[in-house]
């Protein structure tokens, strides 16, 4: 029984975004557990920089080659291989379709190696342009810990080749228990090994978290018909599409990951602290995009693949409006409630041990700030894949250039602007009440990432209208006034209850300021559905058949 469900498939687009969900809100809130630990332990100051700023160049390697190369390239390759040449509901894999796959696994795995090696040797160098405002002992531990991170690229290219199979064959449940392991990997690192090797149990713990990522897809895969073999050819036809599809790709995954570097060498020039606030603000604002966003671009991106390979142009669209009204229907509402609420957000969740107050207020700033650009980052995944699906890497690769250029200028000028007195800086100050701190350049950094993620989202939307034609647009919009309606409704109902309730209870304690949080929450939540049920909204009749489908035999 344990392993029919282990190895189950879901039968809905979502469905399967329902699983990862759930298994996102779970990985999340471990994120967040662990985010409070490293708060608790160690305050945003000039350690909790460190281990930010150690992120950066392993982050990098992973984004471009695994996030933006093999992710984006091997499930619509693989699609092709196993669509004509296998059989699905059996598992009966073609020679071919095997040749594929462990070509491209250890192809990728001794270009990670070498690769990170390389990099390893050269870490000092690099160090130097990220985190420019280090004194010369932090850049030190800061090397250390970035060299021994370059092991996380490794697990996590192998485990994504495990995704992309589970992926095709629907098998949600396993993955979406990765990140929960990894997550759990590095509270065990700051539990158990931060006592150990202080700031360096932290990186042990990164890679521990890594390696599991890796390990609990390795027998599902192994369930859905994969079986290794140790060959390896560059030349193979395959490898050689998806290394076609890689570079615009990385490209663009990699103008991302500039941008983070170019956040984190900014922000190590302003107060002790800044990369701290920034990185804690900006896992708040990720919450749910990767909650929603993430999970529905996720489930539909193998439906995506198959359907275009198969030239069912009108499924594509159906799929494709369905997933958008869906990913509004929830990351509106959510991206609002966060927005009013994001005081008690983060003093609940950050607000303990050497985190103080100054850090409280900014990173509840930055948080206010980084709510403008969650429904473009949600909306953004599924815009990708869908180019993805379509064996179109370019066009993002370029969008994503562009809104790095734009993210870059911005960040230099509203850091400047909000180093001196002027009205830009007052009108911050008043609307985010941040009156009497002395620094709150750090805001600029995810102003300028949310801005760019509009203009990111917007250029994708207009491009990929281009390329299929009209994708029900209609029905979006219609869906879309009665969802922005009903938000209005829940924003008004939860400013009062949070008011009121803010009367009653002691806003200096955490059981005070959670009742605050909670029952605005639920208030609001309560409304947002009572009104869209009034409205008849139709993503929650897809929602229910959804369910309905995955349950009925």
């Amino acid at each position: 029984m344990f392993n029919h469900i282990f190895n189950s498939r879901s039968k809905t687009v979502t469905f399967a975004a329902f699983l990862l969900a759930v298994s996102a809100l779970i990985s999340r809130i471990l994120g967040l557990v662990r985010d409070r630990l490293l708060a608790g332990q160690f305050g945003a100051g000039e350690k909790l920089d460190i281990y930010f700023a150690a992120f950066r160049i392993p982050d990098f390697v992973y984004g471009i080659l695994i996030v933006g190369g093999i992710t984006a390239a091997f499930l619509p390759v693989f699609s092709e291989y196993f669509q004509h040449k296998g059989s699905k509901e059996s598992n009966e894999w073609s020679q071919q379709a095997l040749e594929f796959v462990n070509n491209v696994l250890n192809s990728f795995f001794i270009l990670l190696i070498l690769i990170c090696g390389i990099l390893a040797i050269f870490t000092p160098l690099i160090i130097k342009f990220v985190v420019p405002g280090f004194s010369p002992e932090n850049t030190a531990f800061t090397i250390a810990l970035t060299r021994i991170m370059f092991l996380s690229p490794i697990f996590f290219g192998l485990s994504s080749i495990f995704s992309g199979i589970l992926h095709y064959f629907n098998r949600f449940l396993v993955y979406s228990l990765a990140p929960i392991l990894y997550n759990l990997g590095i509270i065990f690192g700051i539990l158990f090994l931060v006592p150990i090797f202080g700031i360096f149990g932290l990186a042990y713990g990164v890679i521990l978290g890594a390696f599991l990522h890796l390990l609990i897809q390795v027998p599902a895969a192994l369930n859905a018909g994969f079986r290794y073999r140790a060959i390896f050819n560059f030349r193979f036809p395959g490898i050689k599409k998806i290394f076609r599809l890689m570079i615009p790709r990385t490209i663009g995954t990699a103008a991302y990951q500039i941008n983070l570097i170019v956040v984190t060498a900014i922000a190590s020039t302003l107060t002790a602290g800044s990369i701290a606030i920034f990185n804690f603000s900006n896992n708040l604002y990720y919450f749910p995009i990767g909650l929603i966003g993430v999970s529905f671009a996720v489930s539909s991106f193998p439906v995506f693949s198959r359907f275009w390979a198969n030239g069912q142009k009108r499924e594509f669209l159906e799929n494709f409006s369905s997933s958008f009204r869906q990913i509004l229907f929830f990351i509106i509402p959510v991206s609002l409630l966060m927005f009013l609420l994001r005081a008690q957000l983060v003093r609940l969740i950050l607000g303990t041990g050497q985190f103080g107050w100054l850090e409280t207020r900014l990173t509840a700033a930055s948080l206010g700030i980084f709510c403008l650009g969650i429904l473009a980052g949600g909306l953004s995944p599924l815009l990708s894949r869908a180019f993805f699906a379509l064996q179109n890497t370019k066009t993002p690769v370029a969008i994503g250039v562009v809104s790095m250029a734009v993210n870059i200028i911005l960040c230099f000028l509203f850091t400047y602007f909000l180093s001196f007195s002027n009205i830009f800086q007052n009108v911050l100050e008043n609307f985010l009440k941040l009156q009497g701190i002395k620094d709150i350049r750090v805001i600029g950094l995810p102003l300028a990432l949310s801005l760019a993620a509009i203009l990111q989202t917007f250029l994708l939307l207009i491009f990929l209208y281009r390329k299929i034609g009209g994708f029900r647009i209609k029905e979006i919009l219609q869906s879309l006034s009665k969802i922005l309606t009903a938000s209005i409704f829940m924003m008004i109902a939860v400013y009062f209850v949070r008011q009121i309730a803010g009367g009653f209870v002691s806003m200096q304690t955490f059981s005070g300021v959670f009742w605050q949080a909670v029952l605005a929450g639920l208030t609001g939540i309560f409304v947002y559905f009572l009104i869209t049920l009034l409205f008849k909204s139709p993503e929650i009749k897809i929602i229910k058949s959804s369910f309905f489908k995955q349950f009925n035999r």
